[in-house]
């Protein structure tokens, strides 16, 4: 099992059995501690051991608080061996102190029990099976599926059209049927006496504005400056060398620009690194240059090229643990392996688009509902008709795609829109290529976890249900997951600023008009960083970072086998619609790369595909 991921701890490994029916491995990229942090790591009593994959950011303050009520420790500054001292002294209420990334199995001799748990946001992974009266868990799918009970793992149907829909398969489950991934902020309890295990969420973001910020808006400003660049610098700590992913956007420019300013203080130069593009629409160099020159960061950076991506989608796709259908994965990919080669810990954005309502849906959200109460479905098949005669281009979110991608919301309810705006494939799409009926049972059990997440926030708007939404499934299952895959498959680790507890629980009491004003996003987010910021970053709009497939398939540099999946799909329907991107009658490249991601990915020995 540990050598089916043997990228994710290249530095060190180690064993541990209880001598009776327990056992925990582990493989470190060591970055914390270099020298005592070795794992699985126990009390000198024996009473408790841990396997960790993470940071704990404040593991410093916990470990002097721990030592003023008598804990001794036997490591250096090693944050896992604040995980065994914490649950000694606060039991699993321990998570509500952490600010950090993790999954962690935590064995406690005394009440025979293995504490799992996964973080807030699901910034780190973690799957498990439980075949009789075994519990089998691992921080990857591949490796999971090498342990001798998990024989000729199987592809679930129900998963595969949630992977479709979805481009990932949502949390708990996964591809692979009687597999499931440890939802974002969830622990799990196994009992080794009965063999019973228990799953609770223990931590759910919560929108809870505080409408005096409205006339606050300076002094928040202050605050939310403040709490990011506490959050930036917590996460420059390392005894390894450290990074940051410039993209040239606001994001990644307010993470630089602090990173670069703490550097100066210790008389050191800041590391950056970008990926640039041929093609203009998805180039972003222009902004990049200019941004690292400012800090005057130690800048790398490299074109990928056309035949470098095609080369990498073989390579990520034959290791990666369960397909993704994010095609940002492989310049992501690209990143990572291009900043391994110098630092061992990056620095990125993410997160601030799904807190702070970045993406190009929250500008839709209003017209969407105009639409749907003014425009009758009579006139709509008019003008989706007539959406199918303009050209369609192959630019990076062109004007063609974003307007189809509207129109595909039309007709269904608030709660399943921002899925189906995010869908490879329209519902009545998704009913034919898997041969069912296009009920409301079938759109329920399709879009279960947005409708969940969407009513999550009752009584909010809908600006603060669709961060609500992308928090819970984009960001977890999509964003996270991919920066973790292409981060440890080049054995890096990616931390993620905007996602600290600290900076979160501002976050969720800044009313949504701040967030996202009816034409800015992420204004206050904006507005509070204009006055370290040039203009050209704070005004630029958002470019997505992706490959150019929807032209790669047209031009048949990719192609795929309809017929991988009879039996699973209508390869009719498929074929149709893939003569119809050849032909340029559509553009229908987010569902040809999910199912070209799941073509290669099912080409791994460990995989059948099998119903």
């Amino acid at each position: 099992m540990m050598d089916a991921m043997r990228y994710r701890g290249p530095d060190d490994v180690g064993r541990w059995h209880n001598g009776e029916d327990l056992y925990l491995g582990h493989l470190r990229l060591s970055i914390v501690d270099l020298n005592d942090g070795h794992q699985p790591m126990l009390l000198p009593d024996g009473s408790l051991a841990v396997v960790f994959n993470g940071e704990i950011y404040n593991h410093n303050t916990l470990r002097r608080e721990l030592e003023k009520r008598g804990h001794v420790f036997q490591s250096h500054h090693s944050d896992t061996e604040v995980l065994l001292h914490g649950y000694r002294e606060w039991g699993r209420k321990v998570i509500d102190k952490l600010n950090g990334m993790w999954a962690f199995a935590l064995f406690d001799r005394r009440n025979n029990l293995l504490w799992l748990s996964r973080d807030r946001f699901g910034k780190k992974p973690l799957y498990y099976s439980q075949i009789r009266e075994t519990l089998i868990f691992s921080s990857e799918l591949s490796s999971l599926s090498v342990h001798p009970l998990v024989v000729t793992p199987e592809i679930d149907q129900r998963s595969l059209m949630k992977y479709v829909a979805n481009g990932y398969v949502p949390a708990p489950s996964t591809i692979v049927k009687n597999v499931y991934k440890l939802p974002a902020g969830h622990n799990a309890m196994f009992d080794l006496r009965n063999r019973s295990l228990r799953v609770n969420r223990y931590w759910r973001y919560e929108a809870q504005p505080d409408l005096t910020w409205l006339d606050r808006q300076e002094e928040l400003c202050q605050t939310l400056v403040n709490e990011v660049n506490q959050a930036v610098n917590c996460r420059t700590q390392s005894d390894v060398p450290t990074g940051v992913f410039l993209s040239g956007g606001i994001d990644s420019s307010i993470v630089t620009s602090i990173a670069a300013r703490t550097c100066a203080r210790s008389n050191d130069i800041l590391r950056t690194y970008s990926i640039g593009f041929r093609e203009s629409s998805f180039d972003e160099s222009r902004y990049f240059d200019r941004m690292a020159a400012l800090v005057g960061a130690h800048h790398t950076k490299e074109t990928l090229t056309n035949n470098r991506c095609i080369e990498l989608i073989d390579t990520i796709y034959s290791r990666l643990d369960e397909p993704i259908a994010d095609n940002s994965l492989v310049p992501t990919f690209f990143l990572c392996e291009l900043a391994k080669n110098e630092i061992t810990v990056a620095l990125g954005g993410d997160g601030s688009d799904e807190l702070f309502a970045g993406y190009d849906p929250f500008r839709a959200l209003k017209p969407a509902s105009l639409y749907a109460k003014f425009v009758p479905n009579n006139l709509h098949a008019i003008i989706a008709r007539y959406m199918g005669t303009i050209p369609v281009s192959h630019r990076n979110m062109s004007f063609d795609l974003k307007i189809s991608r509207f129109l595909s919301g039309f007709g269904w309810e608030s709660q399943v829109r921002n899925q189906i705006w995010l869908s490879t494939l329209t519902p009545s799409h998704l009913a034919k290529l898997f041969g069912k009926d296009l009920t409301i049972e079938f759109i329920e059990e399709l879009y279960e976890e947005s409708i969940l997440s969407w009513n999550a926030t009752n009584g909010s708007n809908d600006v603060d249900r669709t961060i609500q939404y992308y928090i819970e499934n984009y960001l977890q299952n999509n964003i996270l997951a991919k920066i973790d895959r292409a981060g440890m498959l080049n054995s890096l680790e990616v931390r993620t600023p905007f996602l600290d507890i600290s900076l979160i629980d501002l976050v969720r009491t800044i009313p949504p008009q701040l967030k996202f004003d009816g034409r800015n996003t992420k204004a206050i987010l904006k507005k509070a960083f204009s006055p370290t910021l040039p203009p050209y970053i704070v005004r630029r709009g958002k470019k997505g970072f992706g490959v150019p497939a929807a032209k790669w398939f047209a031009n048949k540099t990719l192609t795929i086998n309809t017929k991988t999946f009879d039996g699973l799909m209508d390869v009719n329907f498929l074929e149709a619609l893939y003569n119809q991107h050849l032909n340029r009658k559509g553009n229908w490249h987010a569902f040809l790369w999910a199912y070209l991601a799941l073509e290669r990915w099912s080409a791994r020995p460990m995989f059948s595909q099998k119903t």
